[in-house]
């Protein structure tokens, strides 16, 4: 019995002790190791990859889209009765591609959560064909301005189609350029400026062959914040 017990013993204070080392080696060592390497060589990604405005503030990630929209009564998303009508875009500000495919959250009224996702509609869906028919004429009549005329024909796929996470923080470059007009006019700039900022921000293909050319929307519209205060 007593060569029993002692076994059991033996065999706890092993299993605690290597309980005890693992705990310290993979949830303590090895969490700050990979911690001070990504904050040392990646310390932008590691951090979410925050962009930052001119004064330094923190305005959201490059790696996820958000939407300009004009204000709304903060009072109207608590009603659980009556749920918001859907904000209209600030057309001050360069819009990013739609997000009509979401699921919205529908049981807390108090923050506008998101689900990320697609629709995945068939392509002669009723209801996709006539949301992407809407989101074409607003595009349109958007950006149409004194001065130019926006073709239908010219309204590029990601400027009516939401991305298959519906967080795409990017657009074409022949979406940003048909904005510049409307962005120049409503802020009261050079329409070559606005183009020149576009230019700027414009990324090419990874390496040079993967993906396509795009634009971050929240990284322009920082830019275009700081010309529109003399910053730029």
């Amino acid at each position: 019995m007593n060569t029993s017990v002692a076994n059991t013993a033996r065999l706890l204070g092993a299993g605690l002790r290597a309980l005890l080392a693992l705990t310290v080696v993979c949830g303590v060592l090895y969490p700050l190791a990979v911690t001070g390497v990504a904050q040392g060589l990646f310390p932008g990604r590691a951090n979410g990859s925050e962009v930052k405005d001119a004064s330094g503030r923190v305005v959201g990630s490059s790696l996820i889209g958000q939407r300009y929209d004009l204000p709304q009564d903060p009072r109207e998303s608590q009603d659980a009765q009556n749920p918001p009508e859907a904000a209209e875009p600030d057309l001050r500000w360069f819009q990013p591609r739609p997000s009509g495919g979401l699921g919205s959250n529908t049981l807390n009224r108090q923050y506008a959560l998101l689900v990320s996702g697609a629709t995945n509609k068939a392509g002669d869906n009723e209801d996709l064909v006539k949301a992407v028919t809407e989101a074409k004429e607003a595009v349109v009549a958007d950006n149409s301005t004194a001065t130019y005329r926006v073709r239908p024909e010219d309204v590029p796929a990601d400027a009516v189609t939401s991305s298959g996470s519906g967080l795409d923080p990017d657009i074409s470059p022949q979406y940003a350029r048909l904005q510049a007009h409307r962005v120049a006019e409503r802020n009261q700039l050079d329409v070559q400026r606005v183009e020149q900022l576009v230019a700027d921000h414009t990324e090419g293909r990874v390496l040079g062959f993967i993906g396509e050319p795009r634009v971050n929307v929240l990284e322009l519209n920082v830019a275009l914040k700081a010309l529109t205060e003399g910053r730029g």
